[in-house]
């Protein structure tokens, strides 16, 4: 910890400050997530779309008074702040990261590369904490913000530190290599994936070295020829290879795969003949085993006791699962780890779920034994973020029960998980949201196959953190002050209202749009609290807006009278309501010939205030209707402005779609609608956007047979085997939402890293698909329909459809799984 003033000459800051002494233990650039308001700093950073100053008065009334800033807001509305200005806050930040880590001379490993740095930085974890008090980066916290708020938590209780560096353009790395200061490096794979900002591969390579300048060793696959022709460039005294193919520090010499797990043979060091076996198959996990052996060898782990270890290899899912569970419940699955980081991060996830009022906590033991004042850490974190129940298991939490005792309103404690998993019934839980925050070695999921919801394991996995990430793809396109409409009508595209609001708000759009009222009443039950716009509004549903705060869409003349009648029974006025135009999608909304008589009704009423004037684009995609689009701005421009000038008052205007807001940059104008751009699927189809897949829907294989050539599959006996054949079949039919038109070969799904096209006609409740060629395909393995690999537009163009009919014709009876990475 520091004190304000230390780290105000620190950054060489303008000061003005009331308080010297101000002790800081924590740094902040996200008001969301304040946790000890007393001791952070918070950093008000600037980006395209939000100025964190902007934020400072939120901030200081939630009980931070220690800011850095590029200029100075009025100081007499903050009397006990202090202040640092500086030119650059991101710099800042970075700086003070930096200069914390020069403070450390224990060993700090920095991991860069294409794919894999997260799971070697997990399992080289697991390999070596038995003997290192390790400090890692939490989840994936490997960008230019992630980066120093990782490097901060490093103190004297630790010894060893491994940190993750991503970079996505040039000149990233080197400010970030300060800030790690790397004393061993590991580079990991290379590949294709985060290409965009970089010319080529040579160029990608050359700026992840920049990490390595000043490490004392490095490890890498001397296999890569464009990583060893730019080793050269750097002066590392030692790089311990290994290899596939030359000589090496560690020569693979042969690696056997079976049905769970991979044996892999090696020569170290030209002389010691070593096996291990890891309980994986796929070669990504096999290269990221590989370099965390070669790591472990080097930090002197005795052969057997590294084997022992591999073979106990965890899988690395860094992701919170948002599950349905028993009685109105929803769970949240964390149970992966369990350190003060990640567990900030998962309760922050828990506290979103605005839809269950009351939050339930349950926590294992610290994997590793540390000192009591982590536990009471998060003891005062549960309290001050109003927990309403928390169970422990654990020796150490029975022990420490008392510091919960007088926090928490409700407390549980068990000294053993079998003590717990002894008493749990599902009847102890109802209508509440539940977080599982354990460590590996307790085993969370035990309690979680006690407490979900029972369905078959046909699911919709909906990626959190993927919609959030598309969100701010289309966020960098938008001009200055331009507003943002999030559309989640027909349940968020298939992929669930309440749970995807929740992320927006979080994210702060400005506006959210459901097609009915119903759902915007779900939405307010649910906790959400942002302006609603309901699109289809008809006269049994006003008392419902009303009664939810919600703003309804008027497109006609009925509507609007009785809409201004209700009002005026209720004696409410200025309530907000959105106009519709009609400018050639002639679906709803007032043409223009009826803007004089719109006027005259607007003018002389009090009940309503028009929030938003807007309309409707038929083909904002497609290049050769551009034309037509132009024709509808200008029609909707000079009714709006007719509009405006008559209310003589300021409102909202739209007409931006998804495909518009890239495709036709001019019209955004004060506010854009997005849609399905937020689920990965690109209307405009430019390929310009880096959208990532939010909606993956995967089953499993019933069952595998062997059928002969001249054989039939399915109803119809459509299907037939032109030879000797493996059939698998698939739990998921079109009652699940595949359509039938995937049939006989037109459709395909993914397994184990290959297309399985589908044969005979999709049944009711199943499908059967040629595996055929797939290597160490069986029963329960898990199936893709559509997600990373084939993409749902693919599936839409396979049925002559577009992707909005795929994504929302999903079953309800399909569980929705939510993740947030």
């Amino acid at each position: 910890m520091y004190t304000i003033d230390i780290i105000a000459k620190t950054l060489d800051a303008k000061a003005h400050i009331t308080n010297s002494k101000a002790i800081i233990k924590n740094l902040l650039t996200d008001s969301r997530r304040i946790v000890f308001p007393a001791t952070s700093l918070f950093f008000a950073l600037q980006s395209s779309r939000r100025d964190g100053f902007t934020f400072i008065d939120d901030v200081y009334h939630q009980g931070v008074v220690n800011f850095v800033v590029t200029h100075l807001p009025e100081a007499s509305k903050y009397p006990a702040a202090n202040f640092l200005i500086v030119k650059d806050t991101l710099e800042a930040l970075q700086q003070l990261a930096a200069w914390h880590r020069s403070h450390f001379h224990y060993p700090v490993i920095g991991i860069t590369g294409s794919n894999g740095k997260t799971i070697v930085k997990e399992w080289l974890y697991q390999l070596l904490s038995p003997e290192y008090n390790i400090i890692r980066s939490p989840r994936s916290y490997n960008s230019q913000i992630g980066v120093p708020l990782s490097v901060w938590q490093m103190n004297s209780q630790h010894n060893l530190a491994i940190f993750e560096a991503g970079i996505s353009k040039p000149e990233e790395m080197e400010k970030l290599q300060p800030i790690i200061q790397p004393t061993i490096g590991i580079l990991t794979n290379i590949g294709e994936a985060h290409q965009e900002g970089f010319k080529n591969v040579e160029q990608k390579v050359k700026e992840k070295l920049r990490l390595f300048t000043n490490v004392q060793t490095l490890f890498c696959n001397r296999d890569n020829e464009v990583v060893q022709e730019n080793l050269s460039s750097l002066s590392i005294p030692q790089i311990q290879n290994w290899s596939l193919l030359h000589d090496a520090d560690l020569v693979i010499q042969k690696i056997e795969k079976q049905p769970q797990q991979t044996l892999i043979t090696a020569l170290y060091q030209q002389s010691q003949n070593i096996r291990i076996t890891i309980p994986f198959t796929d070669d990504a996990a096999v290269e990221n085993a590989i370099t965390c052996w070669n790591v472990c060898l080097y930090f002197q782990l005795s052969h057997s006791i590294i084997a022992e270890r591999m073979a106990r290899l965890q899988p690395v899912d860094m992701r919170l699962q948002l599950l349905k569970a028993a009685n109105g419940c929803s769970l949240i699955n964390d149970s992966y780890s369990f350190d003060i980081n990640s567990f900030n991060i998962a309760l922050d996830f828990l506290l979103q779920q605005h839809q269950y009022p009351s939050k339930t906590v349950i926590l294992s033991d610290f994997a590793i034994t540390t000192d009591d004042s982590h536990y009471h850490q998060i003891a005062d974190v549960l309290a001050i973020k109003k927990i309403n129940r928390v169970i422990t298991i654990g020796e150490n939490w029975y022990r420490l029960q008392d510091i919960l005792k007088d926090k928490i309103r409700r407390t549980t404690h068990f000294a053993s998980m079998q003590s717990f998993l002894g008493q749990l019934h599902t009847s102890q839980f109802r209508n509440e949201a539940i977080l599982l925050k354990g460590a590996r070695k307790f085993a969370f999921e035990r309690i979680v196959a006690q407490l979900e919801d029972k369905v078959h394991s046909t699911i919709m996995e909906i990626n959190l953190t993927a919609l959030a990430h598309n969100l701010k793809a289309y966020q960098q396109h938008l001009q200055p002050g331009t507003k943002l409409m999030a559309m989640i009508k027909a349940g968020g595209y298939g992929s669930g209202s309440a749970e995807v609001a929740n992320v927006l708000q979080y994210h702060k759009v400005d506006y959210l749009a459901v097609a009915y009222a119903d759902e915007g009443v779900e939405l307010r039950k649910a906790g959400i609290s942002l302006p609603i716009l309901v699109l289809n509004v008809d006269e049994a549903a006003f008392e419902a807006i009303v009664d939810n705060n919600l703003e309804p869409e008027l497109f006609s003349f009925n509507i609007l009278q009785a809409f201004i009648h209700y009002l005026s029974r209720q004696g409410i006025q200025q309530y907000p309501v959105h106009i519709k135009v009609d400018t050639g999608m002639h679906r709803l909304g007032f043409e223009e010939k009826d803007i004089p008589e719109l006027i005259a009704v607007l003018t002389n009423t009090k009940s309503i205030a028009v929030k938003s004037v807007f309309t409707h684009l038929a083909a904002s995609e497609a290049e050769e209707e551009d034309t037509f689009t132009q024709q509808q701005y200008n029609i909707f421009d000079r009714c709006s402005n007719r509009l405006q000038k008559a209310l003589k008052y300021n409102f909202i205007r739209h007409i931006a779609n998804s495909a518009a807001i890239f495709r036709h940059p001019a019209i955004q104008l004060d506010m854009v609608r997005l849609g399905i751009g937020l689920y990965g699927v690109d209307s405009a189809n430019e390929h310009q956007l880096q959208l990532q897949t939010v909606c993956t829907l995967k089953t499993t294989i019933a069952q595998l047979r062997w059928i002969k050539a001249g054989d039939t599959v399915g109803y119809n006996r459509r299907g037939k085997a032109t030879k000797d054949e493996l059939i698998a079949t698939l739990r998921i039919g079109y009652a699940d939402g595949v359509s039938r038109r995937l049939s006989n070969g037109v459709g395909s799904v993914w397994i184990k890293g290959k297309p399985a096209p589908i044969i005979g006609n999709v049944c009711m409740d199943m499908l059967m698909v040629v595996a055929t060629g797939i290597e160490g395909v069986q029963e329960g393995d898990e199936a893709e329909i559509f997600g990373k690999n084939i993409p749902v537009q693919l599936v839409a163009q396979q049925c002559g459809t577009i992707s909005y009919e795929i994504l929302t014709g999903i079953s309800q009876r399909v569980k929705r799984i939510y993740i947030e990475e």
